[in-house]
């Protein structure tokens, strides 16, 4: 009744009205796959092979896209399966039918296929293995869907149900026709970006066959090692035995650790020097060496070795007896017997008395021996002292810190430079070199070149300069001036990116010398120098647009009329005479305590430069007030004068 409803209205409707009503149709089960069944049913009847072509379109891409569809479950699949393989039997079959209907109804078919059927035809599967070579060569578009669909076939896949003899047969036609295809790809393009995951693929292939077919064409093993004594032994399936290994015994003579460990009695291989053998090469020989040999032999050679060196334990106190003992020449006693000895007492004469107390007399002074009081204490070994250092030169001391500063600077060019990350700043809480890092080392150089050597250059003028010609009057150059001048050559490099790195510099400086100059000693000053230096080597590469020069002066700690005099260099190039002044203009504003400094070089540039008067007037205008007309009253009251003694004479 429902289909002849639907049948009845679809006749009262025009096409354009019914396909409007099926894309709400389609918009419903597309909020909600819960009417998907209801709405595949429904449509069915509009879209039969008798109905308009636009409705047959409509309906073959609304099947193919239901089917497809990955939010249904397969349940809900096999209900709307069964349901529409009739119609898309009937479109297919249609005689002239639609390309764009058979295109949709054939993906349709394609997605229902696995659903439906869920068994593997190996002659089909064989025949479209055998279509896809040709199907790549002539759509090379469609080579990547291919290859990823072959790869993931399994077909294997029926070997894990019970082995058949049609089974067999099935299951190694589609291993070799799937090899034979995939080789062929490779063999016509052997650079293919998917050839190693095809190689893979075969290598994987081929040792699962070898494991399946070649398990079950193995003898069976015995089944009960008890029943073997009682049948066959022709039928026993032995075990391949150990290998006969013969030891020969060791012969007389002292042996080397090498022959006792040798097992061969091969002259050859006895004479071999294994040490002339890379150690790469000799591991990975061990190695397969040990992977392959047998356990059983392994045991019988280590208990052969361990026989060998029990036999050579055992004979050595046997040896130590047999042989006699050696003489020590200092305590053997000498061999002379008593019978040959011509010693006769008669015929040497007695001293008497009185040639003894003569040569008492005449013999000196026995000293007395006191008894050692320690025997350890004699025993003992003097207090050990190293000998001195060679002395050190001055040039070679130079060379060294020359040396050791060039290491300082060589993990900088390895770490990264964070300038370009943001992070939040810490303040005062903040860490000098928190994290290896290229700003915690550029922290860590800053500090050796201000505070290696701080307080052992202090310079004394109490000590005369007896020598003024020797090596050691000359001047020196410490560990900190050499990190100094490395410092600055790498700043100048890249000044503009590493003008944070310079600021941070100058202000070890200036602390240094504050604590310097607190403390009283005489040793140099290093932050007017080396700001100078830098301030010298940045205005030789200064251009219009380099706001760096503002922010530097702006940050350093300290700034000096000697140092903002050198701004007035700037102003002899017209192009570079608005950077100087608004530098300047920025230091008056934001930095009181230099204001006034600040204020005498503009005014000395409106003094000295004709093409920097008009903007540094409107500054003097403002911040200065009276100065331009002071200054040119005073230039008219001078040129008076001038005037009158001229028309005096």
């Amino acid at each position: 009744m429902a289909a002849d409803a639907t049948d009845a209205s679809s006749k009262t409707l025009s096409v354009a009205e019914q396909l409007e009503q099926l894309n709400a149709a389609r918009k419903l089960v597309l909020d909600n796959i819960a009417y998907y069944d209801r709405i595949v049913k429904g449509v069915l009847p509009i879209i039969g092979p008798t109905a308009a072509l636009e409705l047959r379109r409509w309906g073959a891409e609304f099947l193919a896209e239901s089917l497809a569809t990955p939010v249904l479950t397969m349940r809900d699949k096999e209900n709307i399966t069964v349901a529409v393989l009739d119609t898309l039997r009937r479109l297919i079959e249609g005689a002239g039918e639609d390309v764009i209907v058979l295109k949709a109804c054939v993906a349709a078919a394609a997605s229902a296929y696995p659903i439906a059927l869920r068994w593997i035809d190996a002659l089909l599967v064989d025949a479209t293995l055998n279509c896809l070579s040709i199907l790549i060569r002539t759509r090379p578009a469609t080579s990547n869907r291919i290859l990823n669909a072959v790869l993931n076939f399994n077909p294997l896949k029926l070997a894990n149900s019970p082995m058949t003899p049609k089974t067999r047969v099935l299951v190694q036609s589609l291993v070799k026709t799937t090899r034979i295809f995939l080789t062929n790809l490779l063999k016509r393009d052997p650079h293919n970006p998917m050839s190693g995951r095809i190689q893979q693929y075969l290598e994987r292939l081929m040792r699962s066959r070898t494991e399946i077919f070649d398990e079950a064409g193995r003898k069976r093993a015995l089944a009960d090692h008890t029943a073997a004594a009682y049948g066959d032994a022709k039928r026993q399936k032995l075990e391949g035995g150990v290998a006969q290994v013969s030891i020969p015994p060791l012969g007389p003579g002292p042996h080397t650790l090498a022959a006792v460990f040798a097992l061969t009695s091969n002259l050859g291989l006895q004479g071999f020097d294994a040490t002339q053998l890379p150690a790469n090469l000799a591991a990975r020989i061990s190695v397969s060496a040990l992977a392959t040999l047998d356990e059983q032999v392994l045991n019988f050679a280590v208990a052969g070795v361990r026989d060998r060196l029990a036999s050579l334990y055992g004979a050595g106190p046997a040896a130590a007896a047999g042989e006699p003992s050696v003489i020590n020449a200092a305590t053997a006693p000498l061999g002379v017997e008593e019978e040959d000895d011509d010693y006769e007492p008669d015929l040497t004469l007695a001293e008497d008395t009185e040639q003894i107390l003569n040569k008492l007399d005449n013999a000196p002074p026995e000293e007395v021996i006191e008894p050692a009081a320690d025997a350890a204490a004699a025993l003992a070994l003097g207090p050990f002292k190293l000998p001195p250092p060679p002395a050190l030169d001055p040039d070679t001391a130079a060379s060294l810190s020359q040396a050791a500063a060039s290491r300082v600077f060589g993990p900088v060019s390895a770490l990264k430079d964070g300038g370009a990350v943001r992070k939040s700043k810490a303040g005062i809480n903040r860490l000098a070199a928190s994290s290896y890092d290229h700003e915690s080392w550029m922290t860590l150089i800053t500090r050796l070149a201000t505070r290696s050597t701080a307080g052992l250059d202090d310079v004394s003028s109490s000590i005369k300069q007896e020598d003024a010609g020797s090596a050691l009057d000359r001047p020196r150059v410490s560990l900190g001036d050499t990190i100094r001048e490395m410092l600055y050559t790498y700043i100048l490099e890249d000044w503009r990116r590493r003008i944070e790195i310079a600021v941070a510099w100058l202000c070890e400086e200036w602390y240094n010398d504050q604590l310097t100059k607190r403390s009283g000693s005489n040793a140099p000053l290093h932050y007017e120098k080396w700001t100078l230096r830098l301030v010298d080597g940045f205005l030789s590469y200064i251009t219009t647009q380099d706001k760096v020069l503002t922010r530097f002066l702006a940050e350093i700690p300290e700034l000096s009329k000697a140092l903002l005099g050198k701004l007035k260099g700037l102003c002899a190039d017209p192009t570079t005479v608005q950077l100087a002044l608004t530098s300047l203009l920025y230091l008056v504003m934001m930095r009181p305590p230099v204001r006034e400094i600040a204020l005498d070089t503009v005014a000395d540039i409106w003094s000295e430069y004709e093409d920097a008067r008009p903007l540094a007037a409107k500054y003097l205008a403002k911040w200065r007030p009276g100065f331009i007309e002071s200054q040119t009253r005073g230039a008219q009251g001078d040129a008076a004068p001038a005037n009158n003694v001229a028309i005096a004479a």
